[in-house]
């Protein structure tokens, strides 16, 4: 197996992470593999936003609780109730990834250049997980003034929350389904 693919077949998500940021040079390369993902008609509309502030990633975490115990709490008031107060799982850097609405395939873009992310840092030895709700946490007030920060002014919907860094603990592969493959 060659060394991209057993990269792709042994990442996993984390969910606790250690109290330390990685470096700016690591995240800098991260960024630069989920740059460089493919896009329909190569309309490159996936933005980053890479955070590193403290105070910033614990506004974006605490916006996405906010954000899914609401949702929650309307289905399943217990589950609501049981939702971790960090979604984030104590991960100290965040790549918010939003993209240009005017990209017609602007949500498989994201979603490619997310998949980019997080196979970059677990070949760098860095762990990662896709945190959902950044739809919801850019269409906020506060969202969208850091959005303003950061000068992006398109009409973008966040795809996901791409949080990085090492874990705490070692974490099992979880083990794939079977019957999920059709040849014709």
């Amino acid at each position: 197996m060659n060394e991209t693919v057993k990269n792709i077949v042994t990442r996993k998500s984390c969910s606790d992470f250690k109290p330390e940021h990685i470096s700016r040079e690591e995240l800098e390369e991260i960024i630069e593999a989920g740059l460089n993902a493919p896009s329909g008609m190569n309309s490159q509309c996936v933005r980053l936003i890479a955070v590193q502030d403290d105070e910033t990633v614990k506004r974006l975490s605490g916006l996405n609780a906010a954000i899914a115990k609401e949702a929650m709490a309307k289905i399943n008031p217990a589950m609501a109730e049981n939702f971790p107060a960090d979604p984030f799982y104590g991960a100290r850097d965040v790549i918010a990834v939003v993209a240009d609405k005017k990209g017609g395939t602007y949500i498989y873009d994201g979603s490619l250049a997310m998949g980019n992310l997080m196979n970059a840092a677990w070949s760098m030895g860095i762990d990662s997980r896709w945190i959902h709700r950044a739809k919801e946490v850019f269409d906020t007030e506060e969202g969208k003034k850091i959005l303003e920060k950061c000068g992006i002014t398109d009409d973008v919907e966040g795809i996901g929350f791409c949080i990085l860094g090492h874990a705490a603990a070692e974490k099992e592969k979880t083990e794939i389904k079977p019957n999920r493959v059709f040849y014709l």
